[in-house]
């Protein structure tokens, strides 16, 4: 066999290192079982279960809220959370309406 021939056979089995493939292998179940982990351990939604049934209803967490005294031309910022607690779906098909009451 000739020269040149032998040392392409001897790179040739270098490049196929078989050490690296354990490693490979490593890595690569460590990055699976860090994956599973979090799918594992992430938060539970809980069920939902409505309050009304056969219709939507909306709820909201704040039905007064006084805000004192305000001087006019002040700019005031109230935010209420609402939550449909009927098991269709709720659909706002005009502008939401607030009623502010002078007084109260």
């Amino acid at each position: 066999m000739p020269k040149f021939r032998r040392k392409i056979l001897k790179n040739q089995k270098k490049r196929n290192n078989p050490k690296k493939f354990p490693l490979l292998f490593i890595f690569g179940g460590l990055a699976i079982i860090i994956i599973a982990l979090l799918f594992a351990f992430q938060k539970k939604t809980e069920p939902f279960t409505p309050e009304i049934t056969g219709k939507p209803s909306l709820k909201t967490d704040k039905e007064m809220v006084d805000l004192g005294n305000v001087k006019l031309g002040k700019t005031v910022r109230v935010s209420f959370e609402l939550k449909n607690v009927g098991d269709e779906t709720l659909r706002i098909s005009n502008v939401p309406y607030v009623e502010v009451k002078e007084g109260c």
